[in-house]
């Protein structure tokens, strides 16, 4: 079976493949003072709830916005699978064209969703990916990442709200019934969610006015915080939360690994 480890600024995302099937799914928090051992234990205890043992792992695929965690994890990940983790970034020969004035910089989840893009629906899109910051990534149907926008995610706005302001409580995030609150807590619902929705749909007008050739691109979600913002969006048409996880399924195949 194959691992698929997407590692965020916020959560370790992993997602366990049969052939093409996602059998398992699992997060963690990014922590940058895990030890290699904490790591591999933390995920063999994941598996474990599944009744599966480290051995059914026959190949590790991953990709990192954090290099701080990246080493030890990849570690941890060989310690615990025997082989060493492929790791997906901007230099990793893939089918993809990172058509932008610095390809280097791109993060690697942003190109495994291009390329899941590009196999799984084959038109222009745009990605928009609700996680630590929120990024709109534009893909065109031959399967060029030709750039896009990243703006402060949801649960960031939201954490730095209420550490700013004395007086407005943290909060749990959770769809608001109308956007006039009538308590403070569904004031800060209103304003972090609508808000969100309003701005995913104000970058997605906004990029659809400027599309090579005058193309209507289809806007997708993915991420952990999707299914929370999407519902209230007018633009997003579908949400797919485990683009990322599939796009790195892809990208093994497509560097030879086998599970």
């Amino acid at each position: 079976m194959l691992l698929v480890v997407d590692v965020g600024n916020t959560e370790v995302t992993l997602g366990l493949f049969e052939e093409a099937t996602l059998a398992g799914q699992w997060r963690l928090g990014t922590r940058a003072d895990r030890t290699p051992d904490e790591w591999a234990a933390a995920v063999a205890g994941l598996l474990a709830l599944d009744g599966r043992a480290p051995g059914v792992v026959g190949a590790v695929c991953l990709t990192s916005v954090a290099p701080a965690v990246t080493a030890d994890l990849t570690r941890g990940l060989e310690r615990l699978a025997g082989l060493a983790p492929l790791v997906v970034d901007a230099s990793t020969p893939l089918p993809v064209h990172l058509d932008v004035d610095e390809p280097r910089t791109v993060g690697g989840d942003r190109i495994v969703n291009t390329l899941a893009g590009v196999t799984l629906y084959g038109t222009d899109l745009i990605v928009v990916d609700f996680g630590t910051a929120t990024t709109f990534d534009c893909i065109t149907a031959d399967g060029r990442f030709i750039g896009g926008a990243i703006a402060p995610g949801l649960r960031t706005s939201a954490d730095n709200l209420t550490r700013q302001a004395a007086k407005l409580p943290a909060t749990e995030l959770r769809p608001p019934e109308r956007a006039i609150g009538r308590r403070t807590e569904e004031c800060i619902q209103a304003g972090v969610l609508f808000g969100a929705a309003d701005a995913a749909d104000g970058m997605i007008r906004r990029i659809r006015a400027e599309w090579p050739g005058g193309g209507n691109p289809r806007a997708i979600a993915t991420g952990g915080l999707a299914g929370l913002v999407a519902p209230l969006s007018d633009t997003i048409e579908e949400v797919v939360p485990d683009l990322t996880l599939q796009g790195l399924r892809i990208a093994a195949g497509h560097l030879g690994l086998r599970w």
